[in-house]
């Protein structure tokens, strides 16, 4: 297979990649994310893997950026990435519990609520001006740019977003099962909340049942102007969804081939639905000669942090396949 789905020809002098780093109470549900080394401390992973990509490592607690199975966080892909391709990322803070502790945009707000009691994201729509401005300002700067996220117990909030968008579309999950009783579970009580107040318009709904990353990235696609890329799984589906729905020009979507072959989820077909053209990457972790990694192809974790978008930004800016591959290996091998 080709390591990025079709042909991606997309020149550009300056191309930039950002990442969106929020938390959603969603996260600490028991059995909904696998991120962090429990419910309540997964809030911290955002904080953490900022730290990884900006700094190379993580100093301020101790540990590895390995899951339990050895299987590395996509934080280290994107810093494989960004040290390959000599890129500084911006990091954004949207709606964090922990302080971001390396040069950031700061957005302020809370943490996403729980979706199930509505008011997920009360200042949603400030969020979205924010969010415009910064895509106004980068696109003084920058022709292209690739948009991540990193927001532990998102494609739950992405579900209720999409969900009550109207879209009959099911979500992925960094856990090898992914645990799609308790997300229906949810995002049918918050539905329930959204059709008894009666709430139609899209930046409300995301208000409701939404986290702080999807109005951001949403704002930054209204006020960018040059080429954008929303990188991530299914959560950047709700965001285009959003999109959509608030009359704008839907991006395109960049992913790894682990999460647009999910077939617990629908992500070729809820971006078509939604008119979003989708990339893939495929870095064949499979046969890379890393057990941790390998564990990609067999459903843990699958993307994020931005990581397919990063490897994506990386082919289109001339690295070859085995360039990317080689530098990811190498990276991840420092955590073995």
């Amino acid at each position: 297979m080709p390591f990025v789905s079709t042909r991606a020809d997309f020149p550009c002098e300056s191309p930039m990649f950002a990442l969106i780093l929020s938390n959603s109470l969603v996260s600490t549900i028991k059995g909904v994310s696998g991120a962090g080394e429990s419910p309540e401390k997964s809030l911290m992973v955002p904080p953490l893997d900022a730290e990884l990509i900006i700094n190379g490592e993580i100093t301020s607690v101790d540990m590895t950026p390995n899951t339990p199975t050895g299987c590395p966080t996509p934080a280290v892909l994107t810093l494989a990435i960004m040290e390959l391709i000599g890129m500084k990322p911006l990091m954004i803070a949207a709606g964090l519990n922990h302080d971001l502790l390396v040069p950031h945009m700061q957005f302020g707000e809370k943490a996403g609520g729980d979706p199930r009691e509505g008011n997920a994201v009360p200042n949603a729509k400030q969020l979205f001006e924010k969010g415009r401005w910064l895509g106004e300002y980068l696109s003084q700067s920058h022709d292209l740019l690739v948009l991540g996220e990193c927001l532990p117990g998102g494609t739950t909030t992405a579900l209720c977003v999409l969900r009550a968008l109207g879209y009959q579309a099911n979500v992925s999950s960094c856990l090898v099962d992914n645990p799609v009783c308790i997300k229906e579970e949810i995002a049918r009580e918050a539905l329930a909340k959204v059709h008894e107040a009666n709430v139609t318009d899209p930046l409300e709904i995301v208000s409701m049942v939404g986290d702080p990353m999807i109005p951001v990235a949403a704002g930054i696609a209204e006020g960018y102007r040059g080429k954008l890329f929303l990188a991530g799984g299914t959560q950047m589906l709700a965001t285009a969804a959003l999109i959509r729905a608030l009359g704008n020009t839907v991006p395109d979507i960049v992913t790894t081939n682990y999460v647009y072959n999910d077939k617990t989820a629908s992500f070729k077909e809820t971006a078509a639905a939604i008119g979003a053209d989708s990339y893939y990457v495929d870095p064949e972790f499979e046969s890379i000669g890393h057990a941790g990694l390998a564990r990609y192809a067999k459903g843990e974790i699958k993307e994020g942090s931005g990581a397919g978008g990063a490897m994506f930004l990386a082919s289109i800016l001339g690295f070859s396949p085995e360039e990317i591959r080689t530098a990811i290996r190498d990276h991840v091998s420092r955590y073995a």
